[in-house]
């Protein structure tokens, strides 16, 4: 097992030149292009009760940009889990990856973030008529792209959907014990999602 930061760089050397010059300290007009382009965002979160990575997805852009330093991401409707919330009242260290369909390149942002309850801010990310609940505010440490290689190697954007992957009813089912879930939890998802997706 590796243990050390020494062992470690000697397994895998140094970063290239172009390894550590894409990192910036802010946001710049390329970088900009993807990220108003991204409909997708996973955050990653710290907390007391352990790290938490979840995705985020809106019609067109997902995270707006405030300033060169600053990100803003509207808090739609979820599960009212809040795991990366509660994690942020604790620890505001986060990371952003954006994704963009078709596109090898990922865009990582970390950060620290604050949750807003701002009316004038949440009014503004306001989609058919319904405001977000809240908006994280992300005050940028780094900003940096991903080489395609991961998405190549997997085949993202060119893959078929994978056939005979258990439904989200069936995997509630057993995780509940019959209790909740099944196939009019499946039935019932599309409309009740088109409902609740704002």
């Amino acid at each position: 097992m590796i243990e050390t930061i020494e062992e470690l760089e000697a397994l895998y050397g140094t970063p290239s030149k172009a390894a550590i010059t894409k990192v910036t300290k802010r946001i710049t007009p390329d970088y900009r292009a993807y990220i108003e382009a991204s409909p997708f965002v996973a955050l990653a979160t710290v907390g007391p009760d352990g790290t938490d990575c979840t995705p985020r997805g809106d019609q067109g852009q997902v995270v707006f940009i405030e300033n060169e330093t600053t990100l803003h991401l509207p808090d739609r409707m979820g599960n009212n889990r809040m795991d990366s919330l509660r994690n942020l009242v604790h620890d505001p260290r986060c990371s952003l990856m954006f994704l963009i369909p078709g596109s090898g390149t990922v865009i990582r942002v970390n950060s620290t973030a604050e949750i807003s309850v701002e009316a004038g801010l949440l009014e503004r990310y306001a989609h058919k008529g319904k405001a977000p609940r809240s908006v994280l505010i992300f005050n940028v440490d780094e900003v940096y792209f991903q080489c395609a290689k991961a998405i190549i190697r997997s085949g993202l954007w060119d893959a078929e959907a994978v056939p005979g992957l258990p439904t989200v009813g069936q995997m509630i089912k057993t995780l509940s014990q019959g209790e909740v879930g099944g196939e009019e939890y499946d039935k019932a998802w599309p409309a009740r999602a088109q409902q609740t997706l704002w």
